[in-house]
């Protein structure tokens, strides 16, 4: 084994995929950066107008939950047919792929559509135990805000799935650009509103802005050469797949996705301002670690995936720690800056208007500590997209409900000694225990297929 990893880092195959992942990575991020860019002005803006109150508050608790089902439903969807779609693309050709791809969002829009009306009709009863600590009048906002966000919930999961389906036919560069609509739409709108605005105005531009990205991503789609056809077209074997694949994302989804939840309704539990001040803490590390994490895992799962499809362990591996040694690299220096300027970043983002130079302190404490999860969760989204990509999805769900069960108990714990930094704390050290989980398993699955990897590499020598 050691006389051959050193021939094998050199492989020309490899550094050719290795190229086209940083390739598409950078542009994915570059265009990403520029979107973000409109979400930073638009959390600047809302700072400004709303502050941290209640009208926050209660938007983002009602946010929370559409958020949930969305991540929940079209992230795992779109990760589970990638591989599958790239695979009948590639053996049976693209009106076999359109096929899976409208069956695929048929289901996954009446999922929604299915969620969303769960949502409305349960508000009342779920809403004062998510929302613990909040009055009568904040619940009843919260509730108003739901309902204007339920629209969100299927436009937002359909352009997510056809943007994984643009970027699996290596089409990064404009679907990266969308989401930059939504933020100018609320920004709009907010000062449009002038005096008069309010949390409505927040949840009506969210939902607006939605409806927007999917026409706009659905003809980009169509003028790429692939069709969603909006039928449904059986119950085959290719759908299976995908379905059986899903399942396990969608248990290790719900899991990994509750921890913001459990941390935003201990904060509920906690003084007034609370669970603004914890996502005005988020917004930053989430830009960030959102950028970095979505533009490799959005790089690398069409790339993993056709490694994965052919069996080309010797690709995986030599990707795998070639992107690992960077992420170690770029990142642990950058959290550490960071870390060191977070005060004056929260100064210059938000401290004006409403919000007051002890709110900024509070902020900025809290985001050092988040901060400090920065280089784990970009090495957790390289390895989840490799065990994704060969279909281990069940092994993300043992890692997201070991995660949730440390969340839990170190909220609890360190809420009661630290208060809302504590949250905070506990949220860092979830992602650290992620990474070495998935480390270990991405370790155990490339040991345990050692005769592969050594096969694969012994061809590409031939080759070479």
């Amino acid at each position: 084994m050691h006389s051959i990893k050193p021939q094998f880092l050199q492989r020309t195959a490899a550094d050719s995929i290795n190229k086209k992942i940083l390739r598409a990575a950078l542009i994915i991020g570059t265009l990403t950066l520029i979107a973000r860019a409109g979400t930073v002005l638009k959390e600047m803006i809302v700072a400004y107008s709303f502050g941290r109150g209640d009208a926050l508050d209660a938007f983002l608790m009602a946010f929370l939950l559409p958020s949930f089902v969305v991540t929940l439903v079209s992230g795992v969807v779109g990760s589970a047919l990638i591989p599958v779609f790239i695979e009948v693309d590639q053996k049976q050709g693209r009106e076999a792929a359109e096929k899976l791809l409208s069956s695929t969002c048929l289901i996954s829009a009446a999922t929604l559509a299915a969620s969303a009306l769960i949502l409305a009709l349960f508000a009342p009863y779920y809403l004062p135990f998510l929302a613990h600590g909040f009055s009568p009048e904040k619940l009843h906002l919260t509730a108003n805000l739901l309902y204007i966000l339920l629209p969100w919930i299927v436009l937002s999961g359909i352009a997510q799935i056809v943007t994984y389906i643009l970027n699996a036919g290596e089409r990064f560069a404009l679907p990266a650009l969308v989401p930059l609509t939504t933020p100018l739409l609320v920004i709009a709108l907010v000062l449009a509103a002038g005096q008069s605005r309010s949390a409505l105005t927040l949840a009506t531009g969210s939902s607006l802005g939605s409806a927007i990205e999917v026409g706009l991503l659905l003809a980009m789609l169509k003028a790429h050469g692939t069709r969603l056809r909006w039928g449904w077209f059986g119950f085959n074997e290719e759908l299976h797949i995908v379905l059986k694949q899903t399942g396990p994302l969608v248990a290790g989804g719900f899991l990994m996705v509750s921890a913001p939840i459990v941390g935003q309704s201990l904060a509920a539990m906690l003084p007034s301002g609370s669970v603004s001040a914890l996502a005005y803490a988020n917004r930053l590390v989430n830009g960030i670690t959102g950028l970095g994490a979505v533009a490799l895992s959005t790089a690398t799962l069409p790339y993993f995936s056709r490694m994965a499809a052919e069996s080309d362990w010797a690709a995986c591996w030599h990707t795998l720690k070639r992107y690992s040694t960077l992420l170690l690299v770029t990142t642990v220096p950058f959290t550490l800056a960071f870390i060191a300027f977070s005060r004056p970043l929260v100064r210059v983002l938000y401290q004006r208007g409403a919000f007051t130079p002890a709110d900024a302190d509070l902020v900025a404490r809290l985001q050092s500590l988040l901060a400090i999860q920065i280089p784990f969760i970009m090495m957790c989204a390289l390895l989840a997209r490799f065990l994704t990509a060969i279909r281990r999805n069940h092994l993300l769900m043992y890692g997201s409900a070991i995660n949730l069960m440390a969340n839990l108990g170190l909220n609890f714990m360190l809420m009661k000694i630290w208060g809302l930094p504590g949250i905070a704390i506990s949220t860092s050290l979830m992602q650290v225990l992620s990474f070495f989980f998935f480390a270990a398993c991405t370790v155990w699955l490339l040991g345990r297929n050692r005769s592969s990897l050594l096969n694969s590499v012994s061809a590409h020598q031939a080759r070479n």
